[in-house]
C-alpha cells in the first residue's frame, strides 16, 4: 500500500519530469491509501490552478483508492511525529496516516527525507 503525498499527485497531474516517473503509482489505485487531507489539499490546488470541473475529476480519481479520514489515533500520533521530526501539522497528519495503515509515504517534500516508511523522490534542479 502506498500513500501518495499531495506533491506527488500534483507533479503527476502537471506532467513534470518528477511526476512522469510517478504516474504508474497513480494508476495502481487499488493499492493507494488516500487521506482526506490529501483530498483537501488537491482540491484546493486544483480549484486555484485548473478550475472546478478538473478539480471534481481529480477528487473522483482519489476515491478509487482507499480513502481514510483522520481519527483520534492519527491525530495523537501526528502530534508526537510533529514534535519529534519538526513536521508541520498537515505533514504530520499525512505521515501518521501512512504509519498507522502500514503504507509507504511517497513524496517529493524534503521534510520527509530520511524518515522510516518514506519513499523520497527529489525534484530535479
Amino acid at each position: 500500500m502506498k500513500l501518495l503525498d499531495t506533491c506527488v499527485w500534483i507533479e503527476a497531474i502537471v506532467g513534470s519530469p518528477t511526476g512522469e516517473g510517478m504516474q504508474a503509482m497513480l494508476l495502481d489505485r487499488q493499492n493507494l491509501l488516500v487521506p482526506t487531507l490529501v483530498q483537501f489539499e488537491l482540491r484546493r490546488w486544483a480549484l486555484r490552478e485548473l478550475g472546478e470541473p478538473r478539480a471534481d475529476d481529480i477528487v473522483l480519481a482519489t476515491r478509487e483508492g482507499r480513502v481514510v479520514a483522520m481519527d483520534e489515533g492519527i491525530a495523537l500520533l501526528a502530534a508526537d511525529l510533529a514534535a519529534s521530526h519538526k513536521l508541520h501539522a498537515l505533514d504530520a497528519l499525512i505521515y501518521a496516516t501512512a504509519l498507522i495503515n502500514d503504507a509507504e509515504l511517497v513524496t517529493c517534500d524534503t521534510h520527509f527525507r530520511g524518515l522510516p516508511q518514506v519513499g523520497y523522490f527529489a525534484k530535479p534542479g
